[in-house]
């Protein structure tokens, strides 16, 4: 492990979010498919349940894109700037199947800023530790998904998302028997 498992389970969360919107997709279309995205996210808390709510975590995710391939200085600014708007205090809490962890707002505090400052909070533990190199996009040519690399080697290269390495696996093997033959 190379975080506290809440940090790792937000960081999973934000890779999960920002690739909703990957490689021209939208998985996060309706409500309902939010709803779908957040139970299996194991995300708790208020809802509103409405559009104004889906467009929140819209925007949210574009921030967290660029927040994941951003240098150090420009992720700190990003990680603060959500923090500050979230007016984050730093809590532990135990609730639901969850040990003890990390809350900095409160349970009806609205969903975006939930998801965004968890999402903070896991980044400021990654700039901390030195490990922003962990933070990837999917090496395939066709794909911009992001990729979170714990391997303990750091040998993590494709999402996913799909077949992004096996589709590159394949290439490599192919191109490997066309030099043989």
């Amino acid at each position: 492990m190379v975080f506290a498992p809440d940090t790792e389970i937000a960081l999973r969360t934000v890779v999960n979010l920002v690739n909703t919107a990957a490689n021209g997709r939208e998985l996060l279309a309706t409500v309902a498919q939010l709803d779908g995205f957040l139970r299996s996210e194991g995300f708790s808390g208020s809802r509103a349940g409405d559009a104004a709510e889906l467009s929140s975590v819209h925007e949210l995710r574009g921030r967290l894109a660029t927040l994941w391939t951003a240098d150090e200085d420009s992720a700190v600014a990003g990680v603060n700037r959500l923090l500050r708007e979230a007016n984050a205090l730093p809590q532990l809490m135990k609730h639901d199947e969850w040990d003890w962890h990390l809350h900095a707002t409160a349970r009806d505090a609205p969903l975006a800023e939930r998801m965004g400052t968890e999402a903070a909070m896991a980044l400021a533990d990654v700039i901390r530790s030195k490990e922003m190199d962990r933070m990837l996009v999917c090496e395939a040519e066709d794909c911009d998904a992001v990729v979170l690399d714990l391997s303990r080697n750091r040998s993590k290269r494709y999402c996913d998302t799909g077949n992004c390495a096996n589709r590159a696996h394949v290439a490599a093997y192919r191109a490997r028997q066309a030099t043989v033959h």
